[in-house]
């Protein structure tokens, strides 16, 4: 019976390890291009809502970054302003949500250096 109980304890306390160490995983919510010239954002539709808590971008090549603008689930939107240069492979800190929310739009601001950049989006689980 100790034996078992000891089995149980340790079983329970991995699972609870496995939960913390997956707690902190980055998902890319999507990529898109942003043109040189161009004033419209770039919009990035997600196929199903993913639940992040916060997000982060990281440009593929040099741009300037203005905003990103979330759609969540129940259609409220939320605006996130950078208003900085990105360098090649460069991204920005973690921009935290109050609490964990369903994202399921995202649409990217910004000018490319050369004549476009990608961009990644990447969410915090």
């Amino acid at each position: 019976m100790k034996t078992h109980s000891m089995f149980l304890a340790l079983s329970l306390g991995l699972l609870g390890a496995s939960n913390l160490a997956q707690a902190d995983d980055k998902i890319t919510l999507g990529r898109t291009i942003l043109l040189g010239k161009s004033d419209h954002g770039a919009q990035i539709p997600l196929l199903v809502c993913r639940r992040v808590d916060a997000i982060r971008v990281k440009a593929e090549r040099d741009m300037r970054l203005e905003r990103v603008v979330l759609t969540f689930n129940n259609d409220d939107t939320k605006t996130i302003h950078f208003h900085r240069k990105l360098d090649k492979h460069d991204q920005t800190d973690w921009r935290k949500f109050a609490y964990t929310r369903c994202v399921k739009s995202l649409e990217v601001f910004g000018k490319a250096e050369g004549s476009s950049a990608g961009v990644r989006v990447y969410g915090r689980q």
